[in-house]
């Protein structure tokens, strides 16, 4: 009974290991934002995001999940919103992660790996949409009138004539890009932790 009970204890101290060292980076990465072209300058980029998914191909999107929800917890000791943007940030990475991390535990192929990322920038982008407008602009409004908001996207494209359409038009798209670009770079590296990867299934 001493022997069974030891087993599980050993091969999870990889995956906490992969668990701690991607919330670490994903943290960091975090205030490494910057803005982009043709988005209003209060809409900054990070690429924070795909730590979180490659935990969710390496150990599971339970881990994923850990992993996003840690970095959040950890922003939350410097976080400008209350706790809001880190909340909304947390929901877009479990619903971006977790596509790719449960069709890849059924079927471990790459082909799986990848339509399941897909689907969650999908998912993501659109799940954005819903977050922005009923929890992280109606706090934004307290230190910035909606009015100003508008005129800030409507500086960029003059057609759009309400938050809602703002968000459609710029953040949909941008939080797509954003999460295609968690996954490009998530296919780069993640080859790289194979050594790593083959380790933690041995000791299963």
């Amino acid at each position: 009974m001493a022997t069974k009970a030891k087993k599980p204890i050993k091969s999870n101290i990889p995956k906490m290991a992969i668990v701690g060292v991607l919330s670490a980076i994903a943290y960091i990465l975090m205030f490494m934002e910057f803005s982009v072209p043709l988005m209003p300058v209060f809409i900054k980029m990070d690429l924070s995001d795909f730590p979180a998914l490659i935990g969710s191909l390496a150990v599971g999107p339970v881990g994923g999940i850990i992993i996003a929800l840690i970095k959040n917890l950890l922003h939350l000791t410097v976080t400008s919103t209350g706790g809001v943007g880190e909340l909304s940030n947390f929901i877009l990475n479990a619903v971006f992660i977790l596509p790719a991390g449960l069709l890849y535990k059924k079927k471990k192929s790459k082909k799986s790996a990848c339509g399941g990322a897909i689907l969650g920038a999908v998912l993501m982008a659109v799940v954005s949409i819903v977050s922005n407008y009923f929890v992280v602009y109606p706090v934004y409004y307290n230190f910035m009138p909606a009015d100003t908001i508008l005129a800030a996207y409507q500086a960029i494209f003059p057609r759009v004539k309400s938050i809602l359409q703002s968000l459609i038009v710029f953040n949909m798209p941008f939080t797509f890009i954003k999460a295609m670009i968690s996954v490009v770079i998530t296919f780069l590296v993640y080859n790289h932790l194979v050594p790593i990867l083959t380790m933690n299934k041995r000791s299963e």
